[in-house]
C-alpha cells in the first residue's frame, strides 16, 4: 500500500502576515509560470517545482539571519525566493538571459548568490553545509540545508550527520518529507524513520505537521536559537506534499491520491481564511510574475551563454 506523509492539519484560520502571503503567492505563481514556459519550449533542460511546499521556506525565512548560509536542492526556487525576493534575476538565470544571477550557466538547479547555494545532486550539499557550519561555530550564524526524504538514501547524509554531531556544529537540516522520492513512494524505499536515523547520531529531531507559517515559526524559533548558541545540529522534518510530478510528467500516483494531496494544499486554506485579502494579494502577485516573465523574455541572451561570433580570422 502506498503511504504518503501525513496531511498538515486543516487549521480553520491559519495566521499569515501580508509580507508572508506575498512571498507564498510569489513562489506559487513563479512556479506555475515556469511550467507554462517549459510547455512552450522556452526553457532548456528541466525544471522541478515546489508547488505545495512553498510555506516551508517562507516560514523559515524570518528565522534566518543575513550571515546564515542556505544550501538548497533541485527543487529550490521557493528556497531562493523566500530568501531573496528577486524573481527577475532567478528567471533570467533559468532562461539564460541578461541579468542572470550566475550568468545563465547555473540554470534552474545550480545557483550561487551571496550565501545561497543550490545543487541538483542529491545529498551533495549536506557535507558542504557541515563544513561551512564548522567555520561558523561561535559566530551565532548557522548553515541551513534543505533535503527531501529521498535524499536519506544517500550515504553522504550519514557521513555529514556523523561529523556534524561529533564536531557540534550549528547545522540545520530541513527535510521536506513529501512522501515520494521522484516516483517511488517513501514507504517502499526507506525503512524506519527519519527521527530514528537522526537519533542514531545523537542529533535532535523536530517534526512539523502544520502549514501555518506563524505556528511553525513559534515552534522553531527557540530550537534555532539553541542551534546557534550551543551549538549543535538539528533535523527539522516537515510533513508536506508535492502537488505536481517530480519534474513535468513523471507522476505515478493514482488520481485518488493526487486528489487527496491537492485537498490538503495550503493555498485553499489560506484563501478560505480571509477571501478578500487573499484574492487581492493573489492577483497582485500573479500580475507581478506575468510582468517579470514578459520583461525577462524580452532580454537578450546572457553574454556567457550567447553564441559567440566567429573571429575575423575564421571568416572566409
Amino acid at each position: 500500500m502506498t503511504v504518503t506523509a501525513a496531511a498538515p492539519p486543516r487549521s480553520p484560520r491559519p495566521a499569515v502576515a501580508d509580507r508572508d502571503l506575498r512571498s507564498l503567492l510569489l513562489i506559487r505563481h513563479f512556479e506555475r509560470a515556469l511550467l507554462r514556459l517549459f510547455e512552450r519550449g522556452v526553457l532548456s533542460g528541466t525544471t522541478h517545482t515546489c508547488l505545495g511546499q512553498e510555506y516551508v521556506p517562507v516560514a523559515l525565512s524570518a528565522l534566518l539571519r543575513d550571515d546564515d548560509f542556505v544550501f538548497s536542492n533541485h527543487r529550490g526556487h521557493g528556497h531562493f525566493l523566500a530568501r531573496h525576493p528577486d524573481p527577475h534575476g532567478l528567471l533570467a538565470e533559468i532562461m539564460g538571459r541578461e541579468g542572470a544571477l550566475c550568468g545563465g550557466v547555473g540554470g534552474s538547479q545550480h545557483i550561487y548568490h551571496q550565501r545561497f547555494l543550490s545543487t541538483g545532486v542529491q545529498g551533495e550539499s549536506l557535507p558542504v553545509a557541515t563544513g561551512v557550519a564548522l567555520k561558523l561555530a561561535g559566530t551565532g550564524a548557522l548553515a541551513c540545508a534543505y533535503i527531501g526524504d529521498g535524499t536519506w538514501g544517500e550515504g553522504a547524509v550519514y557521513e555529514a550527520l556523523n561529523m556534524a554531531s561529533l564536531w557540534r556544529v550549528p547545522l540545520l537540516v530541513v527535510v521536506e518529507h513529501n512522501g515520494i522520492a521522484q516516483s517511488t513512494p517513501t514507504s517502499v524505499q526507506m525503512a524506519g524513520t527519519i527521527a530514528a536515523r537522526a537519533a542514531a547520531f545523537g542529533v535532535r529531531h523536530h517534526h512539523v505537521a502544520s502549514a501555518d507559517v506563524e505556528e511553525i515559526r513559534a515552534g522553531l524559533a527557540p530550537l534555532l536559537d539553541a542551534v546557534r548558541t550551543e551549538p549543535s545540529p538539528l533535523v527539522v522534518e516537515f510533513a508536506t506534499h508535492r502537488l505536481g510530478p517530480h519534474s513535468k510528467g513523471d507522476d505515478t500516483r493514482s488520481p485518488e491520491e493526487i486528489r487527496r494531496v491537492r485537498e490538503s494544499d495550503w493555498y485553499d486554506r489560506y484563501a478560505e481564511a480571509d477571501p478578500e485579502r487573499f484574492a487581492r494579494i493573489d492577483a497582485e502577485q500573479r500580475d507581478l510574475v506575468e510582468r517579470v516573465v514578459a520583461e525577462v523574455s524580452a532580454r537578450p541572451a546572457a553574454a556567457s551563454v550567447a553564441p559567440s561570433a566567429p573571429s575575423p580570422e575564421a571568416r572566409p
